[in-house]
């Protein structure tokens, strides 16, 4: 009884720590938009590290041939995530930032439109994906990439995102499973 109070409390105060560390702007970039920044939790090593062994425990993502990250925060995460993990990375970046052959899509946002490309080498060796970004909100960026992995005949394994904005149900959205260190 006591190792499992322990765990709990401990999982509560690693949640606690990480969710201070994120600053949050109010009407960001738009009226009516919370903004969860991330990038706060790169000042302090020691909940970035702790972050990055959480997020690299998923067995899902252990076995995924590769990882997605997307375009722009997902890198610094899923770069820290492959390098943990020594697993391959791949870039879904925004127009007109890759080189050679890309596959592109574009996607609607909850304040705009964009699109993703991916380099069609980068695919080519892997068969299983699992995509890493920040933040979880209606979802429109992680089914971009979906959608351009499953037009090669690719699988998505899962998804790891820092935060995921509940009210917008994006998970509904998806048949794999979605890993969130922080839900608001």
């Amino acid at each position: 009884y006591n190792t499992h109070k322990y765990i709990i409390i401990s999982l509560i105060m690693k949640n606690y720590k990480l969710k201070l560390a994120i600053d949050s702007y109010k009407d960001f970039p738009q009226k009516g938009i919370v903004f969860r920044d991330v990038l706060p939790i790169l000042r302090n090593p020691d909940i970035f590290s702790e972050l990055i062994n959480e997020m690299s425990s998923s067995d899902v993502l252990r076995n995924s041939d590769a990882i997605i990250a997307i375009d722009a925060r997902g890198f610094i995460f899923g770069s820290a995530i492959a390098f943990h993990l020594s697993k391959p990375l791949v870039l879904a970046r925004k127009p007109g930032k890759l080189p050679g052959e890309i596959i592109s899509k574009s996607y609607s946002l909850e304040y705009g439109a964009n699109s993703l490309s991916i380099q069609e080498k980068s695919l080519s060796d892997y068969q299983t994906f699992f995509i890493i970004d920040d933040l979880l909100a209606t979802g429109g960026t992680v089914n971009c990439v979906a959608d351009i992995i499953h037009s090669k005949g690719k699988i998505i394994t899962g998804l790891s995102v820092v935060i995921e904005l509940k009210d917008l149900n994006a998970k509904a959205n998806f048949n794999f499973p979605v890993e969130s260190q922080i839900i608001y």
